[in-house]
């Protein structure tokens, strides 16, 4: 069982992202995933999080995840705002980061994760879509981490969004893909 817990901000498609990332899991890698959102503070720019199960046999944990494998943050400042992106986390425990700022990359290397990927999702996002939504971006990101196939997440993208959106964010899922960085 792998447990992945998203961090953002309202508005950066953070809940969004879980839903894709577990439908890319279920329909396309041949394994089960469960995701199970934070509500009730869902405002634009207010601190947002989802958790996310997978496993080789079905999830029937229907619960947040308190001890994460992995921490995909969207937005990196949202540890200015008093949330601890390292709760519950163990020895072997993974960040994927939004920024390519390797001074933010070293703030956050307090939190001792075992690796920190990294890639500036909101400007592959701005380039791609148009506009600062990070969410197919970053899922190509924690894509690079070998959790799963890029392909995968490409199709899962594309079923959510449909033909015209869903190629765009494909585009920047694929390029956070190829230009994700390994600390």
């Amino acid at each position: 069982m792998i447990s992945i817990k998203f961090y953002g901000l309202g508005g950066q498609g953070v809940v969004t992202a879980g839903k894709i990332f577990s439908e890319a899991i279920s329909l396309y890698e041949d394994k089960y995933a469960i995701t199970v959102p934070a509500y009730g503070h869902e405002r634009r720019g207010a601190p947002v999080n989802t958790s996310i199960i997978v496993d080789e046999k079905p999830v029937l944990i229907n619960s947040f995840v308190y001890h994460p494998d992995i921490v995909l943050v969207m937005d990196s400042t949202i540890i200015d705002k008093d949330i601890d992106i390292s709760q519950g986390i163990h020895e072997n425990s993974i960040l994927v980061l939004n920024t390519e700022d390797v001074n933010v990359v070293n703030t956050y290397k307090k939190y001792n994760f075992k690796e920190i990927y990294y890639v500036d999702g909101t400007q592959i996002a701005l380039n791609n879509i148009g506009r600062g939504i990070p969410n197919g971006s970053m899922l190509g990101a924690i894509a690079g981490t070998g959790l799963l196939t890029i392909e995968s997440i490409e199709k899962a993208i594309i079923e959510s969004f449909g033909e015209k959106a869903g190629e765009k964010n494909a585009k920047a899922a694929r390029e956070a893909f190829e230009r994700v960085k390994k600390m």
